[in-house]
């Protein structure tokens, strides 16, 4: 192989990796934004991420009196806490796999909806959110 093609195969490589490195930036501030712009009106919102299967979107997750926000750059949606079933703080995804963190599960009319947190932001929704159980009488609601 001539030094050629090995500095082309370098420059491929760094080029690569600064573009991966830019577009990880790059969302990180897009969420960040997302977030200041939704802390005004809500009483917690934080970044999480948002599992659907094996996949794992990274969004920010906020909580108003009437509904909990998830979000990024692609998606923009939410779920009424009045069609909230149960609250739950775990340590396992229900598919399996590593959560680096809490996992909080919101079932609402047979869906599952599942946020991994931090421990800390785990902690702190746990304040705002607590945990309601399907069995427990009334509604989910925010303290």
């Amino acid at each position: 192989m001539s030094w050629l093609a090995i500095l082309n195969v370098v420059a491929l490589v760094a080029v690569g990796t600064l573009v991966w490195l830019f577009l990880r930036v790059r969302t990180k501030d897009q969420l960040e934004a997302i977030a200041a712009k939704r802390r005004p009106e809500s009483k917690i919102a934080e970044r999480a991420d948002f599992v659907d299967g094996h996949t794992h979107f990274p969004v920010v997750l906020s909580l108003t009196d009437k509904a909990i926000f998830y979000e990024n750059m692609e998606l923009a949606a939410q779920i009424d806490l009045e069609r909230i079933e149960e609250v739950e703080y775990t340590d396992e995804l229900t598919m399996g796999g590593d959560t680096n963190g809490r996992v909080l599960r919101l079932r609402s009319h047979g869906h599952t909806f599942e946020f991994v947190l931090t421990e800390a932001s785990a902690a702190r929704w746990g304040e705002m959110l607590p945990k309601h159980l399907y069995s427990d009488p009334g509604k989910v609601h925010t303290v």
